[in-house]
This record gives C-alpha cells, structure tokens and sequence, in this order.
C-alpha cells in the first residue's frame, strides 16, 4: 500500500501515526517528561472514531494499555480508589463500586456494547473532557478526585475543579491520570441517562445526583463541560422541589446541537431533577 493510502476506508492514514509502548508506569512518565508531543492514549474507543473521521490531532500516541498496575480497583480505608485502566466491565463487575457507588456502575452498564466496555477506561472517560461523558456526572456528583502523576511528582485536583472549558483540563502534557479517588457516600445515588438508545447512543441529558443531608446534583450534555448546580441543590436542602426546578431552569444553559435541541434538553433536565427527588424520597 502506498504511503498516505487510506486503510480500511480510514480518513487517516495510520502508517502516519507513530505509537510508543513503556514497560511500567514509571516509564510512560519518563517518556511524557522527554516528549510532550505524546498523547496518551488506552482503550482506544474514541480514538479510532477520531482516525475514522480524520479529526484525529495527534500523531505520537504512547500506548498505557499495558500497564496492569493502573487497573487495580480498591478501598484505601474509607476511599474507593478506582485505577485509570479499570475498564466499565471491571467497574460493573468490582464489589468495591458495586457497595460504595453504585450510580457508577449503573453509568458504565449504559456505555456502549459489551466491546466498548471491555475497552474503555474510565481515565480516558475523564482524559476525553466530553460534556456528554456518561460516568462523569458520577464523578462530580460524588465529589471525586482526580490523582495525577507526572516523573516529578504526584497531585490531586477535586474533579469538580478539573475542566477548564470545552474538552479542555487541569492535566499537564507531561501528567497521566492514575486513579480516581471517592471517599464513602451517604445519602441515595440515582443515575439517569437519556439518549436515542438506553445504551450505544450518545446521551442527550445526563445526570447523577446524591441525596443526603446535602444534595448534589451533576449534569451532562447541557453545558460546555459537566456542571454541578449548587443554586439547585441549595433549595433541594431546603426541602422544595419546585423551587429548585425554577433555580435549575435558570441554572444551566443547554444549546441546540445535531443531537437535540435546547428546549428538548432544557424539559428533560427538569423532569429528571423530579423524578430524582421522587425516586429517592423516603418510604
């Protein structure tokens, strides 16, 4: 095949692309802090959608699937600490999650068929910045964090904190995502997802939410990035449904986009903070 040939009906041409393979986690790290030009990258599952449709930004891929060390799923005391490797099917099927937070695993059951569960990652979840990424409401609404780690050093960024703007995060070039860190949830955990599918679509509104002493609401697809609406949860605190779904229509900002419309978005969001409160009210 000549060079620049298209490959299976690829946009890109993947003898373009170079793919670099570490030994450990220790190594990767090495090679981010050599070259920021590399794009980490996993499971592969948006990547290749990228390739497909010739949107793909990069060229130097390092390849992480390797490293078994970052798939560990664990409780460290009263935190559920979930590797960046662990696939949705090894978080559907983890004890750890299914006790501590079973919104995620209800998120994870909704992504994709058996293959893309068995592929993706939930630190590539959280790396894709997408404001329609399913397990991120999750995140935000369990107040989780994010624990990066570059050769120099390691940190964590409160993932609430962690976007910046549209596909855009607190992650350096020369950092990986390493773990996601929950501490113990009290209250009831709901996830709703709606979408043209209950699962191989994209979603159209998503949200997940808590209910405790302090609700916490989070929302997908309605803005550039994630959102907690802390105007919202305030007046769930004070006990009234329908000030909160009067705060919540003003709170978020949903556009019309080739998925859905604004309006379509902004009904849903309202009917899934109701049915949230009604889900979860005690018998």
């Amino acid at each position: 095949m000549a060079p620049g040939a298209e490959i299976c009906g690829m946009r890109t041409a993947t003898n373009a692309l170079e793919l670099r393979r570490p030994k450990s986690l220790k190594d990767a790290l090495n090679m981010l802090r050599d070259d920021a030009t590399l794009v980490p990258l996993a499971g592969c599952t948006d990547l290749y959608v990228a390739v497909n449709f010739g949107t793909l930004s990069g060229s130097r891929f390092l390849d992480l699937w390797p490293i078994d060390s970052l798939r560990r799923v664990s409780m460290r005391d009263d935190t559920l600490v979930i590797g960046a490797l662990a696939t949705y099917t090894e978080i559907i099927n983890s004890r750890h999650v299914r006790k501590h937070l079973p919104m995620l695993v209800e998120s994870a059951r909704q992504i994709g068929g058996p293959q893309i569960q068995n592929r993706g990652t939930i630190g590539g979840n959280v790396a894709n910045a997408s404001p329609a990424g399913d397990t991120l409401p999750v995140l935000a609404a369990a107040d989780a964090m994010v624990v990066l780690r570059s050769a120099a050093d390691e940190r964590r960024v409160p993932f609430n904190e962690f976007y910046t703007g549209y596909r855009a995060s607190a992650r350096r070039p020369d950092e990986l995502i390493v773990a996601i860190e929950v501490l113990k949830q009290t209250g009831k955990q709901w996830f709703r997802k709606v979408g043209t599918r209950a699962a191989q679509a994209i979603s159209k509104v998503v949200m997940a939410a808590v209910r405790g002493d302090r609700p916490r609401v989070a929302i997908g697809s309605v803005a550039p990035t994630i959102v907690r609406v802390p105007r919202t949860e305030a007046a769930l605190a004070a006990g009234s449904i329908d000030d909160a779904a009067r705060v919540l229509d003003e709170e978020i900002k949903p556009i019309d986009d080739v998925r859905s419309t604004a309006d379509y978005r902004r009904t849903v969001t309202l009917n899934l903070l109701r049915r949230f409160w009604a889900d979860t009210a005690t018998a």
